[in-house]
């Protein structure tokens, strides 16, 4: 038996060697970098920063560094939903239609909530890129506005996937409809207190954010790092599908509050980590709500998300089965966050680690 944790101690060690090498050669000391944190059952076994958060100001990144999580709030809003799903204040199948009357298209009664969280209703993006100040400033309210006047769909619902961020934009509205508060008020009250996320916030215009990282890009020209966050970067300014700013040690909380069921049922988060639509250019690939799943051969089931947002370059995966959660946000977005992924979840399964496979 001593032998047996011996052998696993070396191994884990040298896991956690591996990754510190692989972070260390894709993000120089003195450029915009990255926070990396793995969750192993109830432990943090990796937490550590690399490079500067704040180029003007020098700032190191560290565990606590915040960054705009870009679509991996996507996960937040969807569990608020289910939340009031299982409280009997919405359901999951209700119809678009039921909740925004004065959308004037009959295709919003068969577009149900399930498949706003699936991103298979169908709507399209043509939100109005053309007036830059109404991009930085437009609430999700108001990015979504155009919905109302829609007179036709990408697609019949329920039959194909397409990506589409003012779908959990409309989420705000519900949350707001279905809960009688305020979102940012149920999503502090509901979500993040009980999650012991104390400093979790919503972007706003002129918002001051402590230990906040910017988002970079490099000129080849000038051979530095330009600023590329609000700004600088015409991004929509809205919560439900890309506003919240959080750090790796906190994400940790939210991490556990889903593990203890503090939010939801275990039935509920299982069916969310379900696949609901398979993603045709993304190999073994799926999305469920909220949530993409990996059924990759040889490795158990993956459930991750994204973020991209400016120069924020986000990744959030977990292994359930096995309880690991890994984390590495960044403030540039010119490294391939996909193929860092696939190097971790190699270095975890020869550490063995990843004991459950898909067939």
């Amino acid at each position: 038996m001593q032998s047996c944790t011996s052998d696993q101690n070396n191994k884990d060690s040298i896991a956690l060697k591996r990754v510190d090498s692989l972070f260390n050669s894709l993000y120089p000391a003195n450029e915009p970098g990255v926070a990396v944190l793995i969750l192993k059952q109830n432990s943090i076994i990796f937490d550590k920063g690399y490079g500067i958060a704040d180029m003007e100001k020098q700032t190191p990144i560290d565990g606590n560094t915040f960054f705009n999580i870009a679509s991996v709030s996507k996960q937040f809003s969807g569990v608020a939903l289910m939340m009031l799903a299982e409280e009997g204040k919405l359901s999951l199948d209700d119809n678009v239609k039921k909740w925004f009357p004065d959308f004037k298209a009959d295709f919003f009664e068969k577009i149900t909530l399930r498949h706003l969280l699936s991103h298979t209703s169908g709507i399209p993006d043509s939100r109005d890129r053309s007036d830059r100040d109404f991009v930085l400033t437009s609430t999700d309210v108001e990015s979504y506005s155009y919905l109302k006047d829609l007179d036709s769909l990408n697609f019949e619902p329920g039959t194909s996937y397409e990506y589409m961020n003012p779908t959990f934009q409309l989420m705000y509205t519900i949350i707001e409809k279905a809960s009688g508060m305020p979102f940012d008020t149920f999503m502090r009250k509901r979500i993040f207190d009980p999650c012991g996320m104390a400093e979790a916030t919503y972007f706003e215009a002129g918002k001051i954010i402590p230990r906040m990282a910017h988002g970079y890009l490099y000129d080849s020209l000038t051979q530095k790092y330009n600023e590329f966050d609000y700004g600088e970067e015409s991004f929509f300014a809205t919560k439900a599908d890309g506003g919240l700013y959080t750090s790796t040690r906190e994400f940790v909380q939210w991490e556990k509050g889903l593990r203890e069921n503090k939010l939801i049922s275990e039935h509920m988060k299982l069916s969310a980590h379900s696949p609901k639509i398979a993603i045709k250019d993304m190999p073994y690939t799926s999305y469920g709500y909220g949530w993409f799943i990996e059924e990759k051969p040889g490795y158990p089931v993956k459930v991750f998300h994204t973020g991209d947002n400016g120069g924020f370059h986000i990744y959030a995966g977990r292994y359930p089965e096995n309880g690991i959660l890994y984390l590495f946000f960044s403030n540039r977005n010119d490294r391939d966050r996909e193929a860092t992924a696939s190097k971790l979840d190699e270095i975890f399964k020869q550490a063995g680690w990843l004991s459950s496979v898909s067939d």
